[in-house]
């Protein structure tokens, strides 16, 4: 049978079929893998073309003037089209239009197959980061001359769908028979392209890839095993160190534009020695200094000369990738020794493999669209990944409740009864772990290793900490607690009911098949469920009525946030939160004794059981402990009270109605770092961009009680020349930070900054409310120019998402706030001013900060002085260090918060930046400086 596929791009007046029309035509006809016809032709739409329309394609009302009307092209295409399959690139806007002009000029509609590439490349591609056509072809290598123009456009989509069909290929059967019923059930008719492919396979008896390991019915990547290589001899770092890092040596073999940094050479010496000798370090590497690469070589060289590992510990999955992809690859083409890096995350990262297995032997009857989805890519993901990270994956937005279901936890492990077990990802990434000589993980793991004394990691004394200005807020989360309405709410959705899928039916059918008399208790196990789902609801709606009644703060992201203390409470609302809890608290013991109780028959005769109901039982039982643990969570948060601890709620205000979260943190965790931290390694490096406050390091030795320990501690500057990269310009005609006129004065010199920068802007806001006020008025004075205006929070998508976004307009504006302040990287033009609107105090009522500045006035200290100034500057540095990212960056940073000069303790934010140029004036003349400078 002849594949024949007909693959389309239309460009249109606008978005709606039947209002707007189409200006212009490609298509391009591929038979048995083959392109043999190619048709292009701009179309008169009989209307003239809108401005924006013209700008994105280039396509221009001259340009259609003499072209054909669609009733002339449509037959040309519709013999095209004749036994083939309709392809496009986001298949049902091509469609629409092709249907209505067809429509319109007395053609009957097409009835054939209809194919999706993005949906397609969904499937095929999970690990993607976008399926944007440009995008897809930059990965795919494929040449794209000139987008939104229809021939380029449907050549591109052309060559992506044979890239696509190869792939198919190339899966193996197994994989391909799985993927048979979710490509029915997608939304396009690509299941028309697996028929044939596999059709083939079945007659052709063949051999699968040696790079498969096909098992009880799926295929995966087959894993390499590796074990630590002691050396013949010690290699001390300090022998080799000169043969690497100089002019001519290892690492200006492998780094394009290496230069000998001698900040970078400081840092080396100074994490060997911290690793030879058993001290801890405190080393604040100003921004360039290279401190991936200084602290990796040293710690590789000691790691092999030891034959102990060294953990590498991070808080953004941004900095391991970099580690990873790059750092780590670099170095291993330099050491005079092979060595093994592990990276090991938190259990819920890594794919159960039971689970999934389970999961696509059931029926997908019940199945939304993203579901079914993400069991595609997951199936394909599993012919490519070595470690089932769900962070190589890019599911549907629905795919996240679907990860829940398939992800690896404790309470559900069979541990090494597991017919997956020798295969299991997490089990792997610890197996590697303890023979890596480098283990990188993250701050949240290292505590969570610390906190439930786990051993998760492998046994290690000598630990480097990166992004270390977060071990604090991090320490803190992994010893406090939270909870919220949608905690519950997963649980539940795994639970289902009796008819329709989840945890209890699958228990109810396993009992039956035993002939295991649990009737009506079953049916009473359910009914108090149902009476514990009915308090959770009614509990989450009344701490939302309660926190909207109290006089309360707002956070960072717009959530209102009410601090309390249980045994203080008192009033009508609170009594009744507190009974409900009671109640659902005594409801969810009776349900976990009702629980064990049918368990238990089943428990009696485990061994007999086959891996499938054993697993239903493991389950079962998990379930009931996750319940009991958050409902015990509810009773610590709700009913008792550690005076050592800060308690409060939030709510969302426009979230829903029982949309509230509960949380608990300690106020110190000093004492508590030194003793159960601190204490038992032998080496622990903590390095940042921003350690320091006015080039002291005692705010954070004594936040993070290291005083009893004596570490050293070393400034690296940055190696960038700050006096002729940057100027920092203070405006002293904006109002007071608390005038009624701040945010309207602000908004118009931030129009005045667009023009003379033309974009290139980034925002900075501390809170999320005046961001999208200053947004909406910003956009409305420059909506008819051609700036992009971006926020957080008002755009859709991650971080990364809006990061992209921006770098890819001339004249971009990013608005952020919190996670803005760091961790983003934008070198060269694309950033060239940094606004910074208010200095970065957390709120006075934020929960922690007002517990911690009560403990240190009571103990006779200013907290003001001691706690928010030191907070503050640190975030003010992070702020900072976005602007200058390489040796050529060029920009200004604009402060408008006047209180960095007309204050006593504005200095001190001056004073813990890089030597810097500073300007106070009014606005028009620091406009001149810009037009100037940039």
């Amino acid at each position: 049978m002849t594949e024949r596929y007909c693959v389309v791009d239309i460009e249109t007046t606008g978005q709606t079929a039947g209002v707007d029309r189409i200006i212009q035509i490609g298509a391009v006809l591929i038979e048995d893998g083959e392109i043999i016809e190619r048709f292009a032709t701009y179309v008169n739409p009989l209307k003239k073309i809108p401005p924006f329309i013209k700008q994105l394609t280039g396509i221009t009302d001259e340009m259609v003037k003499q072209a054909p009307t669609f009733d002339i092209v449509a037959k040309e295409l519709l013999l095209m089209l004749e036994g083939a399959s309709f392809v496009a690139h986001n298949v049902r806007f091509d469609l629409s239009f092709l249907q209505k002009e067809l429509e319109d000029v007395g053609h009957h509609p097409f009835t054939g197959y209809v194919i999706d590439t993005v949906e397609l490349a969904r499937l095929l591609l999970p690990k993607e980061d976008g399926y944007k056509l440009n995008q897809l072809a930059e990965k795919l290598d494929i040449n794209h001359e000139r987008p939104h123009q229809a021939d380029s456009d449907a050549e591109v989509t052309a060559h992506l769908l044979l890239a696509l069909l190869h792939k198919l290929k190339q899966l193996p059967t197994i994989t391909l028979q799985q993927l048979k019923p979710v490509m029915t059930k997608l939304q396009s008719d690509v299941d028309h392209l697996l028929l044939p492919i596999l059709q083939e396979k079945q007659v052709k008896i063949q051999t699968e890839d040696d790079n498969f390991d096909i098992y009880r019915g799926l295929a995966i990547r087959k894993k390499k095993k590796w074990k630590r290589q002691p050396l013949d001899e010690p290699m001390p770092f300090a022998k080799y160190k000169e043969a690497l890092v100089n002019q001519d040596g290892q690492l200006a073999n492998v780094f394009t534009d290496y230069e000998v940094r001698t900040g970078q050479q400081e840092m080396m010496d100074e994490v060997n020695d911290a690793l030879s000798e058993s001290k801890h370090l405190l080393i604040e590497a100003g921004t360039g200094t290279g401190k991936s690469i200084a602290y990796l070589l040293p710690s590789v060289f000691w790691a092999k000369n030891e034959q102990k590992p060294v953990v590498i510990s991070t808080q953004t999955i941004p900095l391991q990738q970099q580690l990873l992809d790059r750092d780590i690859p670099l170095l291993k083409n330099v050491t005079p020794f092979p060595f093994h890096v592990a990276l090991l995350k938190g259990r819920n990262h890594y794919l159960c493999l039971r689970k999934f297995e389970q999961r696509v032997k059931g029926s997908y009857d019940e199945d939304n669209y993203d579901t079914l989805l993400s069991i595609g890519q997951i199936l394909i993901w599993l012919t490519e990944t070595t470690t089932g990270d769900v962070e190589e994956l890019n599911l549907p937005s629905g795919g996240k409740a679907f990860w829940h279901e398939v992800k690896s936890d404790a309470a559900t492990c069979l541990g090494n009864r597991c017919p997956w077990f020798s295969r299991c990802f997490y089990q792997t990434a610890r197996r590697n772990a303890q023979q890596a000589d480098i283990i990188i993980t993250n701050h949240a793991l290292l505590f969570t290793d610390l906190v439930h004394k786990k051993s998760l990691l492998p046994s290690y004394s000598q630990v480097i900490i990166d992004e270390a200005h977060h071990l604090e807020e991090v320490a803190c989360d992994h010893l406090g607690e939270q909870t919220d309405y949608v905690t519950f709410a997963y649980l539940w959705n795994r639970f289902g009911t009796l008819e329709t899928k989840g945890i209890v039916k699958r228990f109810h059918m396993v009992a039956e098949q035993y002939e295991l008399d649990h009737g009506a208790s079953l049916h009473q196990f359910v009914q108090v469920g149902q009476q514990v789902k009915e308090e959770i609801d009614e509990l989450f709606r009344m701490l939302r009525a309660f926190v909207e009644k109290q006089a309360v703060g707002k956070t960072e992201i717009g959530r209102i946030s009410y601090r309390y203390m249980a045994h203080e409470e008192s009033g009508s609302l609170w009594s009744n939160i507190t009974e409900v809890a009671l109640r659902m608290l005594m409801y969810s013991q009776n349900m976990e004794q009702l629980g064990m109780k049918l368990a238990k028959p089943l428990e009696l005769i485990k061994d007999g059981l086959t891996i499938e109901e054993r697993s239903v039982l493991t389950d079962f039982k998990s379930w009931l402990q996750s319940l009991q643990e958050e409902t015990a969570k509810i009773e610590r948060l709700l009913l008792e009270y550690d005076p050592n601890l800060v308690y409060w709620m939030e709510t969302d205000e426009r979230g829903a109605k029982n949309g509230s979260f509960l949380y608990s943190k300690p106020i110190d965790i000093g004492e508590l770092l030194a003793d159960q931290f601190f204490m038992h390694k032998k080496s622990v490096v903590l390095t940042s961009a921003t350690l320091t406050v006015k080039q002291s390091f005692s705010y954070l030795i004594e936040r993070l009680g290291l005083q009893d320990f004596g570490p050293s501690t070393t400034i690296v500057p940055s190696p960038f020349h700050y006096e002729t990269q940057a100027k920092l310009l203070i405006p002293t005609d904006v109002p007071p930070i608390t005038s009624p006129h701040f945010t309207a004065e602000i908004i118009e010199k931030i129009v005045d900054v667009a023009y003379v920068t033309k974009g290139r802007m980034l925002i900075l806001f501390t809170s999320y409310d005046m961001l999208k006020q200053v947004y909406a008025k910003v956009k409305d004075r420059l909506s008819d120019e051609d700036f992009h205006l971006i926020g957080q929070g008002v755009n859709s998508g991650s971080r990364a998402k809006l990061m992209k976004a921006f770098k890819q307009h001339d004249k971009a504006i990013l608005f952020g706030t919190s996670s803005f302040w760091e961790g983003i990287d934008i070198p060269g033009e694309d950033l060239s001013c940094l606004i910074i609107v208010r200095l970065p105090f957390s709120p006075p009522d934020d929960p922690v900060l007002a517990a911690r500045s009560e403990r240190l006035k009571e103990a006779g200290k200013n907290a003001f002085m001691e706690l928010a100034l030191p907070q503050a500057i640190l975030r003010f540095k992070q702020g900072f260090g976005r602007l200058i990212r390489t040796s050529h960056d060029k920009g200004v940073v604009i402060v408008f918060d006047k209180r960095v000069i007309t204050t006593k303790y504005g200095g001190a934010f001056l004073s813990s930046l890089p030597s810097v140029p500073v300007y106070q004036d009014e606005m028009e003349s620091l406009l001149e400086i810009c037009k100037r400078w940039l």
